[in-house]
């Protein structure tokens, strides 16, 4: 799956104009414990998260993931995308729940790594 199709699935507004949207992802997590993310999670290409502060990208950044989804409406500050940026990442924003966002990215198609 490609994040523009991400894009799609999820009706999302991309928040980061420059990514790249054909970036090819595999699997997927939702978390807002980024302990969690780092404790638990392998080889994950997107993060879905409603939790927004700094952290969020910097543990993204060391789980190599590519592209981080903010559930519920939420919309990082000017810091959190520009800190993205740098790291190339792509980053979105839904109105979905984590749970409903989780659930029509499965439904297309995306799974979680084996940890």
């Amino acid at each position: 799956m490609k994040i523009r199709d991400i894009l799609s699935i999820l009706d999302a507004e991309l928040l980061t104009q420059d990514a790249d949207l054909d970036r090819e992802v595999h699997t997927a997590c939702g978390s807002d414990m980024m302990s969690d993310v780092l404790a638990f999670v392998k080889d994950q290409s997107v993060l879905l998260t409603g939790l927004n502060n700094p952290q969020v990208v910097r543990t993204a950044d060391m789980m190599d993931m590519v592209c981080i989804v903010f559930v519920r409406g939420k919309k990082p500050d000017d810091a959190i995308l520009a800190l993205a940026r740098q790291r190339e990442m792509a980053v979105l924003c839904t109105g979905h729940t984590m749970f409903t966002a989780c659930g029509l990215l499965y439904s297309h198609g995306l799974r979680g790594g084996v940890h």
